[in-house]
């Protein structure tokens, strides 16, 4: 009898508590609570909403200031060979030179080389050893747009390229005798110039099969710009010239280089920097097609 008395009494017990817990649900249903209610789709397996997407802007800066703060100490060394290779050079055909238009397509080459040092053949690099080691798959997780991993690094380099690029513009104003009134158009020249280069140099590094050959290809984008760059055009041979004129730093060393006139045409610089504003944009969007192609394989 003891036996059959309890049993009867947890059935009771289980009976009495089953219909509050599901009096308890129905109220909960009903509150009408965010909260609550969200619970409830989790519940009845309704995916959660996901987190907006990070704009444009804010991660453009965000991965800017990453890579400023990264590449401060690493490259700062390298800016100064970049600086001294490129007065080097100034020294070197100062000897063979002595004025008029050869002497400005020297100091102008000279110049934008350090952007090209840095900007195509640096970024090169890094972007290279990003495929190679694996680095590409962090910034395929994080909520940035592609275009602000690419944007940002090239910005991030090109900056590097401001000390040294007026350095050399400068002393080679000192040592050829050149007018350094309008040396104001550096402003324009080193972003416009230093986005054309770093759009090819991560363009090289991101499509190099192998981090050797992005290596490779950013020193041969270098060397084009020191021998396409730094030699007066109208001792290049015609094929060559050719070739001059398809570099993206070749408006830009024009640019500087007519700014040094007496009386400079204005018209026909604005024009030489449009025209590497427009490469620039191409370059940088061919980098970000190819950052997309790297990261999801």
């Amino acid at each position: 009898m003891y036996g059959r008395a309890g049993t009867e009494r947890e059935q009771h017990q289980v009976t009495s508590i089953v219909p509050a817990d599901a009096a308890g649900a129905r109220t909960t249903a009903g509150s009408g609570s965010p909260a609550e209610a969200g619970t409830e789709d989790r519940l009845d397996g309704a995916p959660a909403p996901l987190a907006p997407r990070a704009r444009l802007i804010p991660s453009l800066a965000a991965v800017y200031r990453a890579q400023l703060s990264r590449a401060r100490v690493a490259r700062i060394p390298l800016l100064f060979v970049a600086t001294f290779q490129s007065v080097g050079i100034m020294i070197l055909m100062r000897g063979v030179v002595d004025g008029g238009s050869e002497a400005r397509a020297v100091v102008a080459g000279s110049s934008v080389l350090v952007v090209a040092f840095v900007a195509l053949n640096l970024l090169a690099q890094y972007f290279g050893q990003l495929r190679a080691g694996g680095g590409l798959d962090h910034y395929a997780t994080l909520p940035v747009p592609p275009a602000a991993v690419v944007l940002g690094a090239a910005g991030a380099y090109a900056s590097f390229t401001v000390p040294g690029t007026i350095v050399t513009a400068v002393t080679g104003s000192v040592l050829f005798h050149l007018p350094m009134a309008h040396l104001w158009v550096l402003v324009a020249v080193i972003p416009l110039a230093g986005a054309a280069l770093s759009g090819l140099g991560a363009a090289l590094g991101l499509l190099a099969p192998r981090q050797e050959l992005a290596t490779l290809l950013g020193q041969l984008g270098m060397s084009a710009a020191l021998l396409l760059g730094v030699l007066p055009a109208a001792r290049m041979p015609a094929p060559i010239g050719w070739a001059r004129d398809l570099l993206p730093s070749t408006y830009g060393v024009e640019a500087l280089s007519r700014s040094f006139d007496a009386h400079p045409d204005w018209a026909v610089v604005a024009l030489d920097l449009a025209v590497c504003a427009v490469v620039g944009v191409l370059s940088l969007a061919v980098a970000t097609w190819a950052y997309r192609r790297a990261a999801v394989r």
